[in-house]
């Protein structure tokens, strides 16, 4: 069977109810489909009235469904009708064997036939009608499309959108704003993504505890020359650290060969000179891990393409956001991490510790401006299978 493309939209109401990272968790942990793209957008009224006129008139023989759906999107994901400031939408792509029945049979129906919490709108959509039938409020919670045709038409539209409307959605209608509003960055690591688990989706729902907006979300594979610019910074510490590292091991390896003792720091200048050495072995196994290639293994011109592992990189926005996600994630060691923490969840060791964040507003855009969070990364999947619009 070919592998098709799947796409999920998670909806603006359960994204500013921080349970983006539960309806994550579901779609990978309950598929064998591979996540491939997302990308966050801020829909235009053009862009909401478009695809619920693609909603409403997709099938005639589930109108009443359809135009229910349809009313929702145009309600929700238009601009704010008072403010003009745009709504979060979440855009999910996954591939795989007959993906979009899988993604269909996750999400479950619109109307919640059963109510058992075993769908993702059963556990995160509403639908309450009163005794009369007449739908008193509704929440699908995701947007999904009931065949591959619907899927197709659906992700043309959307990429056309994916410049104008997408990116880092920062002026969004539940984005704080002002002074002390700061941006940072989260990487998921490639450990959470060494096989199909439940895990990135655990991270960001972990996260959504420091009531930080998530704004700008990219999947991508980082290339060796993103990884040697992004780690730059850790070469001089390693180097330093070294001293302290070293020293001992030094010290007693000496002592052990020469049967007497030698004091650390008697090798301290040994160490200065070891330092670098470290510090570049340290640093390989690091773009290693992150990108699958050592920058040696590599030229100049591969630097730049090489890259097989996989990240998720999430831009939080809000007060003191910096701070928060680092207390929520945790120390670098994941031994020596609070309880509940991610890295104490999730981590290994210090360098499998599961996700990074900036120690600083300054590191996060130094860091983002290597990611590129807001660079497209969908409209390669979408045109690959169903063309352009």
């Amino acid at each position: 069977m070919a592998r098709e493309l799947a796409f999920v939209l998670i909806n603006p109401y359960p994204i500013a109810k921080s349970r983006t990272g539960g309806i994550i968790a579901r779609y990978i942990g309950r598929t064998d489909l591979d996540f491939v793209a997302a990308r966050m957008f801020g829909p235009s009224q053009e862009l909401a009235e478009r695809y619920s006129a693609l909603v409403r008139n997709a099938d005639p023989e589930n109108a009443r469904n359809n135009g229910l759906l349809a009313d929702y999107i145009l309600t929700n994901y238009a601009p704010h009708p008072t403010t003009g400031k745009r709504r979060r939408v979440m855009l999910l792509l996954f591939e795989g064997e007959d993906a979009v029945r899988k993604i269909w049979d996750v999400t479950g129906g619109a109307t919640l036939k059963s109510g058992s919490g075993q769908t993702i709108r059963d556990t995160f959509g509403d639908y309450i009608v009163d005794q009369d039938g007449n739908v008193r409020y509704f929440e699908p919670a995701v947007m999904v499309a009931p065949s591959l045709k619907r899927a197709g038409a659906t992700l043309r539209l959307w990429s056309g959108y994916s410049e104008a409307d997408g990116g880092i959605i920062e002026s969004a209608v539940d984005v704080p704003e002002g002074a002390e509003v700061q941006k940072t960055l989260v990487l998921l690591k490639p450990d959470s993504f060494r096989f199909r688990s439940s895990r990135p989706g655990s991270i960001v729902d972990l996260l959504s505890s420091a009531g930080l907006r998530i704004v700008a979300v990219k999947k991508f594979h980082m290339t060796v020359s993103q990884a040697e610019e992004f780690y730059g910074p850790v070469r001089d510490s390693l180097r330093a650290k070294f001293r302290g590292i070293g020293a001992a091991r030094a010290a007693g390896a000496l002592s052990r060969e020469f049967g007497f003792a030698v004091p650390e720091e008697a090798v301290y200048e040994v160490c200065d000179h070891i330092g670098p050495f470290f510090a570049a072995s340290q640093f390989e196994s690091i773009v290693k891990f992150m990108t699958g290639y050592k920058p040696s293994e590599c030229t100049e011109e591969e630097k730049l393409t090489r890259g097989t592992e996989e990240c998720l990189a999430l831009v939080y926005e809000g007060v003191d956001a910096v701070q928060k996600i680092r207390n929520l994630l945790g120390t670098t060691d994941p031994s020596k991490a609070s309880p509940g923490s991610v890295r104490r969840e999730f981590g290994s060791d210090i360098m499998v510790n599961a996700a990074h964040a900036s120690d600083s507003p300054e590191s996060a855009q130094r860091e983002l401006q290597i990611i590129r969070v807001e660079e497209d990364t969908i409209r390669s999947w979408i045109e690959k299978h169903f063309g352009h619009e």
